[in-house]
């Protein structure tokens, strides 16, 4: 990979276009709050359906903010470059999304009460959007071919390292009631009903038109006409639409128009053997 455009963080690749020395420490010296919540994906797992939830939640369902302010800071990654301008001086509840593994959170987070939506996405679904985000965005490198880029996927030389690494950092933290685990796919079958779990475990019981109102705002098909969300903001020579939208298509199982029968075999093989000591069922492997 082009050394310039990544930044090398405890072994993981960063893209060096929103990730420094800086961004990094102030990330790893964060002073987290009670009152913060985090949403932490691997990358292409829901990050920015999560930044479009979250502040509605929060703002008792106040469309405001989704309508008004991009999402990158309405609801900033921790560990870029913004995160010291957007969060300073913000009032409690600050919202956050992360891409870290659980043992690279700031120390101030395990020692506060800060709650955690974690969500999962079917890493197979997982590559084939992050195949595409690399087509479209020139602050990466090409991926090569699909073979190629799934290879480089398998063996953790992409974005924030392996998928299973990260996975499994998070399913095994020891947080108790303070991380609610949830998948895309749930997320796609029931999204009014996992708006409602949110909004209970975040403390934040809505009225029934406000859920209604936040499902509505947030379906993908909302999201990808929204130009607070949609990255249509940024310019064409950074990410690059006409080789790939941002949001794509947002749906459960298109892996299956990319993978051949190999592909899928050998894909599945390392998936569970590296993830044999999870005591989880995911729901695409009931696929």
């Amino acid at each position: 990979m082009a050394s310039d455009k990544y930044f090398l963080y405890h072994g993981l690749l960063l893209p060096a276009v929103a990730h420094n020395e800086e961004s990094l420490k102030y990330a790893c010296d964060f002073k987290v709050h009670d009152q913060d919540v985090f949403a932490v994906t691997y990358p292409k797992s829901g990050t920015t359906w999560m930044q479009e939830i979250l502040p509605l939640i929060l703002n008792g369902g106040d469309l405001t903010p989704v309508q008004s302010i991009p999402n990158w800071d309405r609801v900033p990654w921790l560990e870029e470059t913004r995160a010291s301008l957007v969060l300073k001086g913000q009032p409690s509840p600050r919202a956050m999304v992360s891409h870290l593994p659980y043992h690279l959170m700031p120390p101030s987070f395990f020692t506060s009460k800060a709650k955690v939506i974690y969500v999962t996405r079917n890493p197979k679904d997982v590559m084939v959007s992050s195949f595409y985000f690399h087509k479209m965005a020139s602050f990466l490198d090409d991926p090569g071919t699909f073979d190629e880029f799934l290879d480089k996927f398998l063996s953790g030389q992409v974005l924030f390292g392996k998928w299973t690494d990260h996975v499994k950092s998070w399913y095994s933290s020891d947080l108790g009631d303070r991380i609610l685990y949830i998948t895309y796919e749930e997320m796609v079958k029931d999204l009014r009903g996992v708006v409602e779990r949110f909004s209970r475990f975040l403390g934040r019981e809505l009225s029934k038109e406000a859920l209604d109102r936040v499902a509505k705002q947030c379906y993908f098909s909302n999201m990808k006409t929204n130009p607070m969300s949609n990255y249509s903001l940024v310019p064409q020579d950074i990410m690059d639409s006409s080789k790939s939208p941002f949001l794509r298509k947002g749906i459960v199982g298109d892996w299956k128009n990319h993978f051949n029968p190999e592909q899928d075999a050998k894909f599945t093989a390392v998936l569970k053997e590296e993830t044999k000591e999870l005591d989880i069922k995911f729901p695409w492997e009931e696929e």
